[in-house]
């Protein structure tokens, strides 16, 4: 009998490419015990100084353009919210009200991303917890609890280093990223093959130089 792996999936409604990210979780293997981490993109965003893909023009330009021909690729029907970036928040609440399981996550990120609709929209989440059973949204959205665990769990995130979603945690190693499930799955498979000379000289590898920060 092979002993249970947890794995930890960072997320954020607010990415398409979260969404893209979703049906590769299928391929990890039957050990693995997959958790679902709402978190706040902003805040790990704030925690480390850094802007997102969508407030550089030319950044923004291509994301999109690359998230809708990734798509295609893979056979996903994609369809942008009516405004992007937007307010993931109540979105990310409903998710957590509704268990922060797997269910919750693919019905908001199919609403977003492969129905195009607003979760930023009162009546849009009030549809979403039909769908998902929370019988008084506004109650659980407004629930100091489910606020708590939402900054608990972006803390958490940017503790450990995770800068960016979606983000696959994997006891001290993390994988950010759609594009790096892959590399997950060979850790998952092969853990020392990440630990050989290459793999840790990079850790030790000098800064050469730094770019000046305006104060």
């Amino acid at each position: 009998m092979q002993e249970t792996i947890k794995v930890s999936w960072v997320f954020d409604v607010v990415s398409p490419f979260a969404y893209l990210a979703l049906p590769r979780l299928a391929q990890l293997p039957p050990e693995a015990r997959l958790e679902f981490v709402p978190v706040l993109l902003a805040g790990l965003l704030t925690h480390f100084g850094q802007v997102g893909p969508a407030e550089i023009p030319a950044k923004r330009r291509f994301t999109y353009r690359f998230v809708l021909w990734r798509a295609r690729r893979w056979g996903l029907p994609l369809r942008m919210p009516p405004t992007h970036p937007f307010n993931s928040l109540a979105a990310l609440r409903l998710i957590i009200a509704s268990g922060s399981d797997q269910r919750a996550v693919a019905t908001v990120l199919d609403a977003v991303f492969r129905d195009g609709r607003d979760v930023s929209d009162a009546a849009v989440i009030a549809d979403l917890a039909r769908v998902l059973g929370v019988a008084d949204p506004q109650a659980a959205l407004a629930d100091a609890g489910i606020k708590q665990r939402l900054r608990a769990n972006t803390e958490w995130a940017s503790s450990r280093g995770i800068f960016g979603v979606p983000t696959l945690v994997i006891g001290e190693e993390f994988f950010w990223g759609h594009d790096a499930v892959d590399m997950a799955l060979d850790y998952l498979a092969a853990p020392q093959a990440f630990c050989d000379p290459a793999m840790q000289a990079l850790e030790r590898l000098p800064v050469g130089a730094e770019r000046r920060r305006e104060k």
